[in-house]
């Protein structure tokens, strides 16, 4: 009855988006319409007419590889020159690269640090990333440092948590734009700047940034900025940006030697040899999709809206079945991805996370983000143009119980639900 009402007369549901000849949005994505998505957070979901562009010219490099190869940086020039506007920058300050932490290994092999040097990451880190990080500080008999930022700190706190790990040694921070595990943003823009005045370096992991934040890259004004466009800007998989600026920029070189090796930043990264670049190709087709269809600035308001709606909705119906608070307190909260509380003992380290992530989309058909932080589990949800009040609601009607489930596997003793509240479910 609950969720029968929450389906049919909740004033506070956003309108799903439709495209213009009014059929819903998901109908411009290839996405399997019997899953449930709820996760574009990790590997995105890419619009059918990128695919197709994607497809054709794939089919041209088929076609004749010896004619393709040789003008193709030329093209990839070309698609720079389309993407930076996009994203408020220069072309020559923008090269592509396959991911943000292939965009960070390149930081990391490219920059000479001292012997001894310390590497500055957060807690909330992307894993990968950190790990460079770490063996970037190793190469040097370093070490990296980890500034512990709570999970609740505003701007001033998250600053001063990071900025108090800085010592003489640190040449170089790494910071997340948008928290991978936590869904929060982190003072990007402060932490660059004040690390600039000390002559320290940074690096911007911005991953989930590209076309979330509409002015990310000059917000943060970092020496190194990092993210994918195949996450929130729906270009196909392997498409990412490096930007550099340009007192820094002659320092990074491709991770693979090619023909490209003795030209300038950003050309000499337009060289990638044999790799099949079309998924660089079809983001300027996926981006203006976006921007044509719906608009980015409507999409923006309206997925934040969704995942605000989405977020309240979860955590009051997973605090009813499991009889304890999961909401969550988020410092720098972000519009369209959102944390929810999963109960002890679900998903209390990583490992175990990903393994609810797996069991969920084997047993419910509904693809999910778990993540583990601190020694707390949570549902991370993001939100996208495709994305409806209905894919949620069948999370409470259809996941909720499963969750309930596992958590009584995992503990002897079973969820704490009154006998009134368990009438009302």
């Amino acid at each position: 009855m609950e969720v029968l009402v929450l389906r049919q007369l909740d004033p506070a549901a956003p309108a799903r988006l439709r495209a213009a000849d009014g059929s819903p949005a998901i109908t411009g994505w290839a996405l399997d319409p019997l899953i449930r998505h709820l996760n574009h957070g990790s590997f995105g979901g890419v619009p059918n007419v990128a695919l197709a562009y994607q497809q054709a010219v794939r089919a041209q490099m088929e076609s004749a590889p010896v004619a393709w190869f040789p003008p193709l940086p030329q093209r990839i020039a070309g698609v720079r020159g389309q993407l930076a506007p996009m994203l408020g920058i220069e072309p020559d300050r923008l090269a592509l690269v396959p991911n943000a932490s292939g965009g960070a290994s390149v930081v990391f092999n490219s920059i000479q640090l001292s012997d001894g040097a310390e590497v500055l990451v957060t807690d909330h880190g992307y894993g990968a990333v950190t790990m460079g990080a770490a063996r970037a500080a190793r190469r040097v008999r370093g070490q990296l440092r980890v500034a512990n930022v709570p999970l609740e700190a505003d701007e001033d706190a998250s600053f001063d948590a990071v900025w108090a790990a800085v010592t003489d040694r640190t040449e170089l921070i790494v910071i997340d734009h948008i928290t991978s595990p936590t869904a929060r943003r982190l003072p990007v823009g402060r932490i660059c700047a004040a690390a600039r005045a000390r002559g320290i370096l940074t690096l911007v992991d911005g991953a989930h940034a590209p076309m979330m934040l509409p002015t990310a890259i000059a917000d943060a004004d970092a020496d190194f900025w990092v993210g994918n466009l195949h996450k929130y800007g729906c270009a196909p998989r392997g498409t990412a940006v490096l930007i550099a600026r340009p007192e820094v920029a002659d320092l990074v070189y491709p991770l693979i030697d090619s023909w490209g090796g003795d030209l300038e930043y950003p050309e000499r990264f337009d060289h990638q040899g044999t790799v099949d670049l079309t998924s660089w190709l079809a983001a300027p087709t996926a981006l203006h999709y976006i921007e044509d269809t719906f608009g980015w600035d409507r999409v923006r308001s309206y997925t934040s809206d969704l995942a605000a709606w989405a977020q309240a909705s979860i955590v009051d119906a997973l605090s009813r079945s499991f009889g304890v608070d999961c909401s969550v307190e988020v410092g720098m909260p972000i519009g369209p991805i959102r944390l929810v509380k999963v109960p002890a003992p679900l998903a209390a380290a990583h490992l175990s996370a990903n393994g609810l992530r797996d069991r969920m989309i084997a047993e419910a058909g509904i693809e999910t983000a778990f993540t583990s932080f601190a020694g707390q589990g949570y549902f991370r949800l993001s939100a996208h143009a495709y994305n409806t009040t209905d894919d949620y609601i069948d999370f409470i009607e259809r996941a909720i119980p499963l969750l309930v489930k596992w958590a009584h596997e995992s503990n002897p003793e079973p969820p704490t639900i009154n006998p009134e509240e368990r009438r009302e479910q």
